[in-house]
């Protein structure tokens, strides 16, 4: 009875190995006074140890918003590109309009300064 269990048992200590056996591995052997350019802003221009409540602009999610929609959008037109041919006039029509809906959103945004770094 107790044999029917133990792949679970297995699963469940390899998932914990696979979860804990890194963390172990990175204090052991992580460096123990990190470099200072490390601790610098790099990328988004703070400061890597303050407040994590501190305000911030808006524009940053802005970016990343408008980063998603772009992204989801080739993600769309890859599959669509490789069944082209198989689809029709249907299929690319479709595609036309999705792509125009997008072009009228970006240029909504456009217009609206929403891509304008001050």
């Amino acid at each position: 009875m107790l044999a029917e269990y133990f792949p679970i048992l297995l699963f469940i200590l390899i998932a914990i190995a696979i979860g804990v056996l890194p963390m172990v591995m990175g204090k052991l052997l992580a460096p123990h006074r990190p470099d200072p350019e490390k601790l610098s802003p790099y990328e988004c221009g703070f400061e890597a140890f303050e407040d994590a409540r501190m305000k911030f602009d808006v524009r940053y999610y802005l970016v990343a918003i408008l980063f998603i929609l772009f992204d989801l959008e080739i993600a769309f037109l890859f599959p669509w590109a490789v069944v082209v041919n198989e689809i029709g006039m249907f299929g690319f029509l479709s595609m036309m309009l999705f792509l125009a809906i997008l072009v009228v959103g970006f240029v909504y945004e456009w217009m609206k300064g929403a891509l304008e770094w001050e």
